[in-house]
């Protein structure tokens, strides 16, 4: 193996820990919805709605991160981000009211991950390898963070049992900083981001009055807001929704960690597949099968069997719509300002993150059950997965004169 391989296999191996700790911690607050709520007294719409508030700062933050990082670099922009992320959960853990909890793992979190996430993470990667392997890198950066939460979630869980509420989130927010030491992988990120694919000497604002006029990057910008409302509401009350049903709390951390495991394969799966067939297409699949697979789950009687097959399934397509929806926006608009225009399509991304999140704590409030937000994941899923299939996957014109492709 040549010496460029090695340094960028560990580059890879680098920013995929780094997604997975970030997606690790994350994934695992929904584990403290029920216990934080109890604690203050609250109903679960305060909590949920601090967590919702996180994703909405994340998508709101994403954009602003991606385009400091295409900027200055993408190493700036982990370090500032693993500092908010550490402080926000540091914070949620010496709570001592609703205020400090939306402070803390709402917006501080949020901050945090839109500095270390997939957002900032994924076009660094897709910058460090040949256009025919894009996606799969792709694949593996989204991967890398369903690993982590599969191995991430038990270890929270076993902080929260044995440490309580409090201290568990201040051991997370210590170990949060070690995303830190990645960074230097990315040290290099900013010189990298010059020129490619045809591109012309476009600035950002044209960069983005270019994607504003292009129909099927809005379609694609739609598509991601369902995925993001699935995704959210699940991670985040699955374990109630478990808990209300009798199981016991393993049963929802075994659940979420079936997720982490099995999307490693759907992410993979789904960078392989794009970087050989219509990414649109892949898409459609995923959004119609999310559906068939929420109404089985609701239609069949609940049990541990029922549980864990949902878990399976869901897992396989969890967030195998990334490395198709980023890598058509590399696909539309070339690697230049990729950080940005990603970032806008995941910030409605985070905006269904936070209406699935806080229409289910407010529903659950309201109506005693979760039923009704199940019902309209299933719905919008299968709609989105209509939508899909419209979507123009060319280069946009400048790309096509530029490569001379008619």
């Amino acid at each position: 193996m040549s010496q460029y391989k090695k340094l960028l296999s560990f580059a890879i191996i680098a920013a995929s820990a780094l997604l997975a700790i970030n997606f690790g911690f994350r994934s695992s607050l929904g584990l403290f919805l029920k216990p934080i709520s109890e604690s203050f007294g609250y109903g679960r719409e305060i909590f949920a709605f601090s967590l919702a508030l996180q994703n909405l700062f994340w998508g709101l933050f994403q954009p602003l991160a991606g385009a400091i990082a295409d900027k200055y670099g993408t190493a700036k922009v982990i370090i500032l981000g693993s500092m908010l992320y550490a402080l926000g959960l540091y914070i949620t853990g010496t709570a001592d009211g609703f205020i400090d909890l939306h402070l803390g793992a709402g917006i501080l979190i949020g901050m945090g991950i839109s500095g270390t996430g997939l957002g900032v993470v994924l076009p660094a990667m897709a910058r460090m390898v040949r256009p025919e392997k894009r996606a799969f890198a792709l694949g593996i950066g989204t991967a890398a963070g369903s690993a982590g939460q599969f191995l991430l979630i038990p270890v929270a869980r076993e902080f929260l049992v044995t440490y309580g509420w409090q201290m568990a989130l201040v051991i997370m927010a210590i170990g949060s900083l070690s995303m830190i030491l990645f960074t230097p992988v990315f040290k290099d990120d900013k010189k990298t981001n010059t020129k490619t694919d045809g591109e012309s000497e476009q600035n950002l604002r044209e960069a983005l009055k270019e994607a504003s006029k292009h129909f099927h990057y809005w379609l694609l910008i739609a598509g991601f807001f369902v995925c993001g409302f699935q995704l959210a509401f699940i991670t985040v009350h699955m374990p109630a929704y478990l808990a209300d049903k009798g199981f016991d709390s393993s049963v929802a951390a075994i659940s979420l960690s079936i997720i982490g495991l099995c999307n490693i394969v759907g992410s993979l799966t789904a960078g392989h597949l794009s970087g050989i067939y219509s990414k649109k297409w892949i898409l459609a699949f995923i959004y119609g099968a999310r559906s068939i697979v929420i109404v089985l789950f609701l239609v069949f009687p609940i049990s541990l069997f029922s549980v864990y097959a949902f878990s399976f399934a869901t897992g396989f397509l969890w967030l195998a719509t990334v490395p198709p929806t980023s890598g058509l926006v590399a696909q539309m608009f070339g690697l230049k300002y990729m950080g940005t225009l990603y970032g806008i399509v995941f910030l409605n991304h985070q905006i269904g993150s936070f209406t699935g999140v806080w229409l289910g704590g407010y529903l659950f409030d309201t109506t005693g059950s979760y039923n009704q937000v199940w019902w309209w994941a299933a719905i919008i899923a299968a709609i989105t997965a209509i939508i899909h299939v419209f979507i123009d996957e060319r280069p946009v014109e400048r790309l096509r004169h530029a490569a001379k492709i008619i």
